[in-house]
């Protein structure tokens, strides 16, 4: 007979002699991850698969809605944040084994679709220059309510002296992922975005991206954490992430690796 026409109480024996599997064991592990590392992270999962056989469901946020989720009871068993905060924060409340591990710092920058009147100009000049003349009609980034990558956003415009004349031309994207869209769609003429987005081929070909300098905002110190439920294959991979192959993917994206 077809197992799925057993009665289910013989199904459940089945499953508990081991003789056929369980939907637990079938569904793979799900972490959440900054959507900054979207590109980037499927790449080494990829490889991680192909190492191990092991198969992983990744989720893609905004850090601070990520992290209300997991507050929240979301079945998330591992969490990559693009600000360590989040982690600290989830430490606190007892959800993860430990305070986790630094595993990036991330990088922002302007990006600026094919044919944009703005310029990929990393010292915001030509962004200055565009309000003043009025080429700037739309500029997206991140959320900075819930988004590490939108607050850092803010930081460089606020440290050029554009944050308050910028106010009636900004888009908000729900996370930096989103912001890039607008970005290259023509929902706006360019936008701050992360680097390891930007350097990402899909994203490349779209348009021009320059470099902001670090010291305009507060570092982006990614980290990663294990929840209290995490399966072994999840803590290979973590471990797996502090390894060559997948650090030198990481920095191929232009993330830096840390050095703690």
């Amino acid at each position: 007979m077809h197992p799925v026409c057993l009665p289910r109480r013989r199904l459940l024996g089945l499953v508990g002699l081991g003789l056929l599997p369980s939907v637990q064991a079938q569904t793979p592990p799900t972490l959440a991850a900054a959507s900054d590392l979207k590109f980037a992270l499927e790449a080494v999962a990829a490889r991680f698969e192909r190492d191990t056989g092991h198969k992983l469901r990744l989720v893609f946020g905004s850090s601070g809605n990520l992290h209300a989720q997991i507050l929240q009871g979301a079945p998330f068993q591992m969490f990559m944040s693009a600000d360590e905060d989040f982690v600290f924060k989830l430490a606190e409340a007892g959800k993860t084994r430990d305070r986790g591990r630094l595993y990036a710092l991330g990088r922002i920058g302007i990006l600026v679709p094919h044919g944009s009147p703005l310029k990929a100009d990393g010292q915001l000049q030509d962004l200055a220059a565009a309000l003043r003349d009025g080429r700037l009609k739309r500029l997206a980034i991140a959320n900075p309510e819930h988004a590490p990558y939108g607050a850092r956003a803010k930081e460089a415009l606020e440290h050029a002296g554009l944050w308050t004349a910028l106010q009636p031309h900004l888009v908000y994207g729900e996370n930096v992922s989103q912001a890039a869209q607008f970005a290259t769609s023509g929902s706006a003429q360019g936008g701050i975005v992360a680097q390891s987005l930007a350097l990402a081929p899909p994203v490349a070909r779209l348009g021009r991206f320059d470099l902001i300098a670090q010291d305009w905002h507060l570092p982006l110190r990614q980290r990663m954490v294990l929840m209290k439920d995490a399966p072994p294959a999840l803590q290979a991979f973590y471990d797996a992430l502090a390894e060559p192959a997948a650090q030198a993917i990481m920095t191929r994206y232009g993330f830096q690796m840390p050095r703690e």
